[in-house]
């Protein structure tokens, strides 16, 4: 099998977690390779992501390598097998890897939690208002290329419905991104609605974080933290200048899930934050 040209994030973290359980069991590329009788670079371009690898073979160096945990080598086989191409596929070369990518990372989570300073959550997005905060990118997006990402981000929204179980989702939503009028006050009163509606989901949590609570950590810059199967596979996503940037070390990982967990301690209960919203809808 030719070796990948762009493995995918997903694909690429596959490969990181199997150069992970080879380095916890104090190995390096040339005693893994003695030990399982395979070249070290195929080795060493498995854990890059730009060699597939089977199911069975992941169960086999997770066996040489004496890894105990069975839940996540079980998730690390599932990753293995995947097959097939999912709906963002259909956007490769006309967006950044990064929108992908990130589809993907919300296709297989378990659930997600998230904060939001100055926009509401993609995922809750109405297409208008998607399309004014879109409107105000630098360099203008050329119409053909606004299509494309409001229909990604359209679908994107569909992970909500995924059966036979959807991810569980809090969205931690600053006051500020609720006052924000992309598109003017009408689009930002039937944003508002929507999202009081999408609230009132089984699987849906929205907590609201009043300016009046002061400050609170990592205030700055919004985050999506993405739960896997196991705690091992959890990611972090950011959003930045350059696309997204996607976070798996552990000792980062747990400092956003305390950024997360100190910033919903300081936010509104589900009922508070609809009713507050409310009030937000009709000072528009």
């Amino acid at each position: 099998m030719p070796p990948r040209k762009a493995p995918t994030a997903r694909q690429q973290r596959l490969g990181t977690e199997l150069r992970r359980m080879r380095e916890q069991a104090g190995l390096s590329l040339a005693q893994a390779s003695a030990l399982l009788g395979t070249d070290r670079t195929n080795i060493s371009n498995t854990e890059s992501g730009r060699h597939g690898v089977s199911g069975e073979r992941v169960r086999v160096w997770a066996a040489h390598y004496g890894c105990p945990d069975v839940a996540y080598v079980d998730a690390l086989v599932a990753m293995a097998e995947e097959r097939g191409k999912g709906w963002w596929e259909e956007y490769r070369g006309m967006l950044s890897s990064g929108a992908l990518d990130l589809a993907e990372l919300e296709h297989h989570a378990v659930g997600f939690r998230t904060v939001q300073i100055m926009h509401l959550p993609g995922l809750l997005q109405t297409e208008e208002y998607a399309r004014a905060v879109f409107g105000q990118a630098v360099p203008p997006l050329s119409p053909e290329i606004l299509r494309r990402r409001l229909s990604h981000r359209m679908r994107r929204r569909d992970v909500l419905d995924r059966q036979p179980v959807p991810p569980s989702c809090t969205f931690l939503i600053h006051e500020a991104a609720l006052r924000m009028m992309f598109g003017g006050r009408g689009i930002a009163r039937s944003q508002l609605e929507y999202l009081l509606k999408e609230s009132e989901r089984d699987n849906i949590t929205v907590k609201v974080v009043p300016f009046s609570v002061g400050g609170f950590p990592n205030a700055g810059s919004s985050t999506l933290y993405v739960s896997g199967p196991v705690p091992q596979l959890d990611t972090v996503q950011l959003d930045t200048p350059a696309g997204s940037a996607f976070i798996d070390a552990e000792s980062r990982l747990a400092n956003y899930r305390s950024v997360l967990e100190r910033t919903e301690e300081r936010s509104l209960a589900p009922k508070r934050s609809r009713d507050f919203i409310r009030d937000v809808m009709r000072q528009l």
